[in-house]
Parts: structure tokens; sequence; C-alpha cells
């Protein structure tokens, strides 16, 4: 099957990622894709090589999008503290704004670094890059906010950016299974009050 005309490989590598965000990747059919993006199965394969290949683009796809802005929060106007908050706090709106009939998505990196990373080395690659790239981010939040006097937390400003990050990503996780805004805005809170 031909590719139609009107082929929009941006639309295409968006719509499996949202696919594969929301059933994640073993539970996502090959009929599954094709329905969200409107390719007959030969014209998947033959544009994007499988699933799998569709998959990391759709990874790549996130990090192009999801982690930029993760990064263009962090880098936004106001205090460390203050961009840190409106971290955490677009994940906890994000999540608990999503949640359905189906549940919450989370986040599509950690969903992948949960179900597929442990075993495939390019998308634990992939992930990793996002990963890698919001933890940079967050320790230059944590200099900024050290040499404003802000933040007092001491030892390495990379290893508080990993606290953080692990509290950002924890988030993500928990609200998942947790619905109760305040118990998540607790846990903000008291990772922001404990730099």
């Amino acid at each position: 099957m031909a590719r139609p005309r009107e082929f929009d490989e941006d639309r295409v590598v968006t719509a499996a990622m949202e696919t594969f965000w929301r059933h994640g990747y073993e539970a996502t059919s090959t009929r599954d894709l094709c329905d969200s993006t409107g390719l007959g199965p030969s014209s998947l394969y033959n544009t994007f090589g499988g699933k799998r290949q569709l998959y990391l683009r759709a990874l790549r796809r996130y990090h192009d999008t999801a982690t930029a802005e993760q990064v263009a929060t962090l880098r936004g106007e106001g205090t460390a503290k203050d961009r840190l908050r409106a971290m955490m706090m677009h994940a906890v709106d994000a999540d608990l704004g999503a949640a359905d009939a189906a549940g919450t998505r989370g986040c599509f990196a950690i969903n992948a670094a949960v179900e597929t990373a442990g075993f495939d080395p390019e998308v634990r690659k992939a992930v990793r890059r996002s990963f890698d790239r919001v933890e940079d981010e967050l320790c230059a939040v944590v200099e900024a906010g050290r040499a404003a006097g802000e933040i007092r937390a001491t030892g390495d400003a990379r290893v508080v950016a990993r606290r953080v990050q692990s509290t950002y990503y924890g988030l993500r996780v928990l609200s998942r299974v947790q619905d109760d805004r305040e118990v998540l805005l607790a846990a903000v809170d008291g990772t922001l009050a404990d730099l």
C-alpha cells in the first residue's frame, strides 16, 4: 500500500506516541497503530521499519516535546524554588487532569523506563537522554538557587538535583494510583522545604 499523499510524518509519529503512551509498548498492537496513525500495516512497516522502530521514534518525539517543555519551565521566570515548583506542579496537574476511565498515562519516558528499558539498550539510551537533560537543567537551577541564597541544601549540586528529580519522577508514578491532590502537593512542598 502506498503512502497517502497527505502523509505527515510528524503527525503519524505523534499519533503513535500517544498510542504507545496510553497502552504501553507490549499492549500496543499493529492494528492500534494503524488505527491511530491512519496508515495501513504495510505503509507503517515500509515507512518506519516496524513497531519497535516507531516506538523509538515516539520516544525521540517525547524528548523533543515534553522534555523540552520541562526544560523551558526550569529556565522560566521566578526564583529557583518557583521554577522547581512549576515543573512539579505541571506534572501533578497534567496527570490528575488527564485521568479518565482508562486512567492516567503518567510520563511516557518513565513508562518506557519501567516497561522496556531494562531489556532494550536502545530504549534505555532514549530514556536516559531525556532523564539526563532534565537532570542537567535541575542542576543549573540548584546552582542558581544556591548562588541567590535560596537553596541551602549542602553537598554536590548534582546530587541535590537528583533528589529533586527523584521526587518529580516519583510524583509521575504516584499520580497513576493516587488521585488525592493534597498527597501529591505534600510531596512537592516537602521536597522544596528540604532545600
